[in-house]
Parts: structure tokens; sequence; C-alpha cells
């Protein structure tokens, strides 16, 4: 299925000048062995749990950041861009109401930031301490300008000699639906399987303390994720990792077939799988891009529902 991974977050979100993010608390987490002897991760306490303990759930807050802040000064108040990530984003700011005559309603400002640099899109006069001004604001990962072009063919991202079925991929959109899933690769697997990179790039976002998944809106923002970028600027997205499997860090250069973390069911997903995709930045958007694997001989393979994947 099509995770909410924290890409797809930034690029989709609608931030009101009257809503404001705020810390989240650590959450508590339970671990601990059932009736039968098979380990329960859990964010109930169980009744009884002999051998247990607890452990506190951190959110991932040193990878993907991207936002608009207000900074108030001086009467006005200025919208400031943030990309603290590790690659190229793209700001749009739309102004969906406007009092202030020098605004109107409708505007869009664009822009695209460095890692780790900020820049103002908007300055509004203040009434009464109050901006009379009602905005959303999307951003898109990686420089606009990328071209999907790697010098051969993916790998097929787990352990070579094994085979996989394919459960999901393009032209069937049965949960991905949207521009940025609908080339996306769904690969069937046992939780806990090996994951290996299918290209070289640098580690730009991981997550990994979710241990919950499951076929419901409350799961789109639960999906342990790795993402690489690529020397071409697109971005591989590899999705529904296993709690607390991530074998790579931020900013790492990972080579292909790296060893990056195990599968799992985290996340918006039905069933233990991967997700993997390859998207880019179309210009305020990230979209997916078709991929091929390497087969035998290096032959490339267009991935196809139920088709069984090999790695080479």
């Amino acid at each position: 299925m099509k995770p909410r991974a924290v890409t797809q977050i930034c690029a989709a979100m609608l931030c009101g000048s009257i809503l404001w993010s705020a810390g989240l608390p650590a959450q508590t987490g339970y671990k601990y062995r059932d009736a039968n002897g098979q380990w329960v991760f859990s964010d109930r306490a169980p009744s009884a749990a002999p051998g247990g303990n607890s452990f506190n759930l951190e959110k991932e807050s040193a990878g993907l950041h991207l936002s608009v802040d207000r900074d108030d000064r001086g009467g006005a108040a200025l919208l400031v861009a943030v990309n603290d990530c590790l690659c190229v984003a793209t700001f749009e700011l739309a102004v969906k109401d406007s009092a202030i005559g020098s605004i109107p309603s409708g505007a869009v400002y664009h822009a695209t930031l460095e890692p780790g640099t900020r820049q103002t899109l908007l300055q509004a006069p203040l009434t009464g301490g109050k901006l009379n001004l009602q905005y959303g604001w999307r951003a898109a990962l990686g420089a606009p300008d990328a071209i999907h072009t790697p010098s051969r063919p993916y790998r097929a991202p787990f352990a070579i000699g094994s085979t996989f079925e394919i459960s999901q991929a393009y032209p069937a959109r049965f949960t991905h639906v949207t521009p940025d899933s609908e080339y996306a690769i769904d690969i069937a697997m046992p939780d806990g399987t090996h994951i290996y990179s299918a290209r070289e790039g640098t580690v730009i976002n991981v997550r990994h303390d979710s241990f919950r998944g499951g076929a419901a809106a409350a799961m789109l923002d639960q999906a342990n994720v790795v993402e690489i970028l690529h020397s071409d600027g697109t971005i591989a997205m590899y999705a529904h990792l296993h709690w607390d499997s991530i074998r790579v860090r931020m900013g790492e250069r990972v080579v292909r077939g790296q060893y990056i973390a195990d599968s799992g069911n985290t996340g918006f997903s039905s069933g233990p799988h991967l997700h993997f995709a390859v998207i880019r930045n179309s210009g305020t958007r990230n979209v997916s891009l078709p991929v091929q694997f390497a087969g035998s001989a290096g032959v490339p393979v267009t991935p196809a529902t139920r088709m069984s994947l090999t790695a080479y």
C-alpha cells in the first residue's frame, strides 16, 4: 500500500496561518512475551508481563524537516520557508483569503531552497497583532530540474538469488492513486526480510520508531522509512520497514546492494511487504517514476503485478 512517509506528508500538507505545530511528547511503548511466547510490541501496558519492559518512543526530529514559519517583528509578519533537509526543496505558498490590499487572494509565491537554508516568502502587515491572511503551503523534495538517468537497471532490493512476488505495480492502482505513488512497486515478503539498496546514494531521511500498521487511515503516518538521494536528484523510498531495524543513518553514503533495513508491516499496510518508489520534484510536488530492475545477465525487467521478481 501507499505509505504516508515524511516526504509525502510535506508534499501534501496545507498549513493555515492559524494552525501551529507543537512539540510531540515522547510515547511509552511496551515489549513483552504473550502466552504463546511470542514477542509483542504495543502502546498499551499489558495486565501481566513477566520479563517485559517499557521504552520511550521519540518522534524522529533530526530527519526530514520542511516548514513555513511565522516571524513577527516591527509590526509585520514574515512567512519564512525552512529547509532543514539534506537536499534541495521547492516551496509553494498560496494565499487563500486576504484582507490586505497589497496581497491579493489567490497570490502564489515560490522558492527553491538549498539544504539547511531559510528564505522569506512573504511579508505582511499586522493589525492589532493579527495577520489578516489565510494561506496554505506545500513543498517537494529534490531539485526541480532533476532528470531520472540511472546508469543501469535498479537492483531488486532484497538478497541476491531470492524471489518474491510483486503484489502491485503500474498500471494497477489499488492503493497507488496519487502522483507520488503511481509507479511505486509493492513487493510481498515476510516481516523481517533483509532489504538492500537498489542504487547508490545519500540517506536523507529515516524513521525507525513505529511498530504499528494496518489498513486504516490512522496508520497513514506510521510507516518506517529510508529515503536515499541519487546523483541525478531523484529519491528512492523504502517504506513499511520493521520497527528499529534501520541500518543506515542520516547523511550516510550507501552503495548499491548495501543492507539498509528489514521489511515490515508498519503504516498503512494490509500485510508485510516493501513499498519501493523512485520520485522526483516536478516543480512543487513529488511524482513517482517508472523503474526497471536488473534481470538475468543484466537484462532490464519491467515490474508487473503478480510477477515473480528475482534479485541478480
